[in-house]
């Protein structure tokens, strides 16, 4: 007989063993380890059989939950070989990976860890411990429990891991030190609230900040990293993975995507505006005129663009569940209405328009000749501005009350 036939012998038994367990113990374990696996035969059963020794001697009840994402290598047979389950994934992706092990996975208590061998399954009582105590989400912190030479490349030990935790912590506030370890647990129960969608390795900074904008409890423990025991380049891409954690943080924050830059083009563009409106000032031997406040007024038209954008992507998020209700978005809601916004867009479009009739007043008084531009500008621009913004407030307003409709 064939090797592969072996293989497929052995295969078949213990997906038959697995399904007879199954059916025969109906105690639901404490907890579930989810390993993600692609093509890692070299390290799997490693870290299957470390994950086992820890069960054994800690007196845990538990299983394992090999996620397969397509291996070719003969993973899948090991961890049948090894008492594993054994959940086949289609859907390519590291999240895609996790989500469908999680779904399968029957643990009130999971821990997931990649199936490199880089990360030490003794330290799973630990996390086991604080989701006893109550935590929904617990973290592995490698920066604290320490992270061994040639375990993690410079450029992500240096800049990408901590700029985007730094990021992170400052976006959402989250108590996490180390927001893309591998190696963390979490409750079934909390993890069905968050609602994950995402499918690449954004998927962990997903689960964290989720769960820290839901207010789940959430808290870390030291853990160690070490270099992996594969014989091939890892599945991670260091800038584009990098890319796609920036910009998931980036779209779930539209305070620091769209209005605190907003609210600073405004600012900038309002004092500078007002700074040129009466006259041409001199910084040295520059003088800024009536260019300048034509930018000027550009940089509000932006900047109101922009905290528009962040009101209508904070709605939707908050609609489509993506975000958790806001108290505060409720408070602004019964204050700016529909009706409010209308006024206040009529106002400045009858304002504009008056500032616009004035000038042609102004022109019409030298014959509609030529004129100093200087002095005309100074009020046609900042007409312009007030009818332009007007018409975006209208405009917004509906718009608004359009993606709030559900909220009604």
């Amino acid at each position: 007989m064939s090797a592969s036939s072996i293989r497929s012998t052995i295969s078949s038994a213990n997906a038959d063993s697995a399904r007879l367990g199954d059916q025969s113990n109906p105690h639901t374990p404490e907890v579930s380890v989810i390993m993600p696996c692609l093509n890692e035969a070299k390290t799997l059963g490693v870290c299957i059989e470390k994950i086992q020794k820890t069960f054994r001697r800690e007196g845990i009840e538990g299983e394992i939950v090999v996620a397969d994402n397509g291996s070719s290598d003969g993973s899948q047979e090991i961890a049948l070989s090894l008492g594993a389950r054994l959940e086949h994934v289609d859907r390519k992706g590291y999240g895609s990976a996790l989500r469908g092990g999680i779904e399968a996975a029957r643990g009130k208590y999971l821990i997931m860890a990649d199936s490199d061998d880089s990360y030490d399954f003794s330290h799973i009582p630990v996390f086991l411990e604080k989701l006893r105590q109550g935590h929904d989400l617990v973290m592995g912190n490698r920066f604290k429990g320490g992270i061994k030479p040639g375990a993690m490349p410079p450029l992500h030990q240096y800049l990408g891991n901590p700029v985007l935790t730094l990021l992170g912590r400052m976006f959402f506030h989250s108590p996490c030190g180390d927001f893309h370890c591998g190696l963390r647990g979490f409750s079934k129960a909390g993890y069905e609230k968050l609602g994950m969608r995402t499918t690449g390795m954004e998927f962990a900074s997903e689960m964290v900040v989720k769960a820290t904008l839901m207010g789940l409890r959430v808290t870390e423990v030291p853990t160690t990293l070490s270099p992996d025991g594969r014989d091939r380049a890892p599945h991670l891409r260091s800038w584009r993975d990098g890319w796609r954690h920036l910009r998931f943080m980036l779209l779930y924050s539209p305070r620091w995507l769209f209005l605190y830059p907003g609210v600073f083009f405004m600012l900038v563009g309002l004092g500078t505006g007002l700074w040129l409106l009466p006259r041409p000032r001199t910084i040295g031997s520059v003088t800024f005129d009536v260019h300048t406040l034509l930018y000027a007024m550009v940089a509000v038209l932006i900047g109101f663009q922009a905290v528009a954008f962040a009101v209508f992507t904070k709605v939707y998020a908050i609609t489509e569940g993506l975000l958790p209700k806001d108290p505060g978005m409720d408070r602004l809601f019964k204050v700016i209405t529909l009706e409010a916004g209308l006024a206040a867009g009529a106002g400045l479009i009858v304002t504009g328009l008056a500032g616009s009739v004035y000038a042609v007043h102004v022109w019409s008084v030298g014959h509609f000749g030529s004129l100093n531009a200087s002095v005309v500008l100074r009020t046609v621009l900042p007409s312009v501005l007030a009818l332009t913004l007007g018409c975006q407030i209208l405009l917004s307003s509906f718009f608004l009350s359009v993606l709030g409709l559900a909220r009604d």
